[in-house]
């Protein structure tokens, strides 16, 4: 006796993806525009493209062909220029997410570049884990973690090289104002040579 038996085969298919996930609810290009916040112009953001997505969660707006960023302050006087390649702005976190190329050029003159940056809006302060360099009037800072507030006045850097004045280590400047910024070198637990004990 001879069976034959035959199971009906099935297509392995992914499943299908809403395209409301994946595309943005608005686009607009040649983007110059003024953002206020609470009837105050905060910012003008200048972008070739800008793409909305609500869909997503979070939700944000896409600026995948880079964005110049102008910041404002409550008197309409331009506090920084910010550039990069790529932006996300997370609107209900209050959350920016600059990428690549990322370039700050304050009022003061002091410039920051990196290759990623986080602008959190709600806490009001900038922070990135990958390397950022510090270029001030008087020195030259270089770290892996970099946190500072949004006027980028106080600003902290770890694991940094750079270059200091002999006056900012041992105390002998005239400066009547006090400096805001700090440099943390990596600490690590000191370890000291133990004799292998033979078993």
């Amino acid at each position: 006796m001879f069976f034959v038996g035959c199971e009906e085969q099935k297509e392995h298919i992914a499943p299908a993806i809403n395209p409301k996930d994946s595309v943005p609810m608005m686009t607009s290009y040649g983007v110059n525009a003024l953002i206020s916040d609470s009837g105050v112009i905060k910012y003008r953001i200048v972008t070739e493209q800008w793409d909305y997505n609500p869909n997503v969660e979070p939700s944000r707006s896409i600026f995948e062909k880079g964005v110049f960023l102008t910041q404002f302050d409550e008197k309409f006087h331009v506090q920084s220029y910010i550039q990069c390649d790529t932006a996300y702005n997370y609107d209900k976190m209050k959350l920016w997410e600059l990428r690549g190329r990322v370039r700050i050029l304050t009022k003061d003159g002091l410039q920051y570049t990196s290759e990623q940056l986080f602008w959190d809006e709600a806490r009001h302060e900038l922070y990135s884990h990958v390397f950022s360099r510090l270029v001030t009037p008087d020195r030259t800072l270089q770290g892996s973690y970099f946190r500072s507030d949004e006027r980028m006045t106080h600003y902290y850097v770890s694991n940094s090289k750079g270059s200091f004045e002999k006056e900012d280590f041992d105390g002998s400047s005239d400066k009547s104002a006090a400096d805001t910024s700090s440099v943390q070198q990596p600490q690590r637990q000191m370890s000291r040579p133990q004799r292998k004990s033979g078993i």
